[in-house]
């Protein structure tokens, strides 16, 4: 979300006449967009506008602007008196503060903030910063802004509002103009993907915004995430299955493996809950990717529950587990009624376990790869081989002289490990096009 709101503070700057700097020490204007997920976050955004003071001192005349969820929804009064050499403060997904204060003396109507917050998702069409334009072949969209679940760990719903979803014709506008300017691939964001309408007395859900999307010409591949257990549905899945657009791979969050922990999180399903939904997703997606999210040390968990995860994540084998040690976040439930009573050590004790249980199992399902000929949407060139990705969302590098970007092409894998994969072009035949034929879903 955050790469999201970036891009469009940069699309609006250049708007004004700005272009990128090297620098942050050599800018005109510094824009820190922050996240305060996890404590490493926030205490990074803090160092780095501690390293700017000096930098502020001796250029008096340069804009800072703290941006995104330190910032948050609510007000910024203590922000302020602790930082204050920053110029401007603006909430997430919001450049209007920034583009008000910049134009200032241009145009006084920027100073009400419903003018400027049309800076910020009311457009729908999007130009992409200079440098992005004809280059970037995956984008970020978001089409549900805030939340309003609040899990007892969750500082978003706290920063960045309610759940509000964008509208149908924004957020296609927006995919239109994407692809225009050669995006190939968008990715729709949500704090709960699968929430995308609910707030919304007679709007679309997710699944019928998928079969809208999928009918843009020129848009090659579709995914979306996070998703919530609770909110997945059979049609959502069935959209996934019967779409060619959207990719086989689903990002659902288990964060335990415990019922008690689960529900001192609040997060209103059981670990059977979770199964069921796994076995759904295999039924109707066949070879579908699965990544889910695992908080461990959470406040009261002990050696036994945390067993429970190691056990479920060993039993269900998803291809991919993002692992988080539990922090403190000011302001959650989980903050104000949970001693954070499992020790540092502890935590990384149990992370390692995870984290050394996941490579095993991501290894044995990217082995399966191994000579099969797959569909690769190639991205960037990184350290002279081409990256990409496959429908599943599987990492993959190939070596080509070749200009391969934005194009979807069968690839043979010959190489797998648990975080990547590599692999080789088709020979070329005839007058050098690559058989497409050749190309076997995963």
């Amino acid at each position: 979300m955050n790469v999201a709101d970036s891009r469009r503070v940069a699309a609006a700057l250049e708007s004004l006449g700005y272009a990128p700097s090297p620098r942050a020490e050599d800018a005109d204007v510094v824009v820190l967009n922050t996240c305060v997920v996890r404590q490493s976050a926030e205490d990074k955004a803090y160092g780095r506008l501690n390293s700017l003071k000096s930098v502020k001192q001796a250029r008096p005349e340069m804009v800072i602007n703290l941006m995104g969820c330190l910032v948050g929804v609510k007000g910024h009064e203590k922000l302020r008196q602790r930082f204050p050499m920053v110029d401007v403060f603006s909430p997430p997904s919001d450049p209007g503060p920034l583009i008000a204060h910049l134009t200032q003396d241009e145009s006084k109507e920027l100073e009400d903030a419903s003018t400027s917050r049309r800076f910020a998702f009311m457009d729908g069409e999007l130009t992409l910063p200079v440098a992005e334009r004809g280059n970037l072949v995956s984008a970020f969209l978001p089409v549900v802004l805030g939340c309003s679940h609040a899990c007892t760990f969750c500082i978003i719903p706290y920063k960045r509002g309610v759940e509000r979803s964008r509208p149908v014709g924004d957020i296609v506008a927006e995919a239109r103009s994407l692809v225009a300017q050669g995006v190939k691939e968008i990715t729709l964001l949500g704090q709960i993907v699968d929430r995308y309408g609910k707030d919304i007395s007679d709007g679309p859900n997710l699944a019928q915004l998928l079969r809208v999307l999928h009918d843009i010409d020129g848009l090659e591949r579709i995914r979306f995430l996070t998703s919530h257990p609770n909110w997945m549905t059979l049609e959502l899945l069935d959209a996934v299955a019967e779409l060619p657009k959207v990719m086989p791979h689903i990002e659902v969050p288990v964060q335990a493996g415990d019922d008690e922990v689960l529900a001192n999180m609040k997060r209103e399903y059981t670990v059977e809950d979770y199964r069921r939904l796994v076995a759904q997703i295999r039924e109707r997606i066949p070879g579908a990717s699965i990544a889910t999210d695992i908080i461990v040390g959470f406040p009261g968990e002990t050696a036994e529950q945390f067993q429970r995860t190691y056990d479920l994540l060993a039993e269900l084998k998803l291809d991919v587990a993002h692992l988080a040690r539990y922090s403190t976040r000011p302001g959650t439930v989980a903050a104000r009624r949970m001693p954070d009573d499992v020790p540092d050590e502890e935590k990384w004790r149990r992370f390692r376990l995870l984290e050394e249980l996941q490579e095993g199992i991501a290894a044995e399902i990217n082995a399966r790869y191994l000579g099969e000929t797959v569909a690769v949407l190639f991205e960037e060139k990184v350290r002279g081989r081409w990256r990409g990705r496959t429908p599943t969302n599987k990492l993959v590098f190939v070596e080509a002289e070749a200009d391969l970007r934005g194009q979807v092409l069968p690839v043979t894998i010959t190489w797998t490990g648990p975080w990547s994969m590599q692999g080789m072009l088709p020979v070329r035949s005839g007058e050098g096009a690559i058989p497409l034929e050749l190309v076997t879903p995963a």
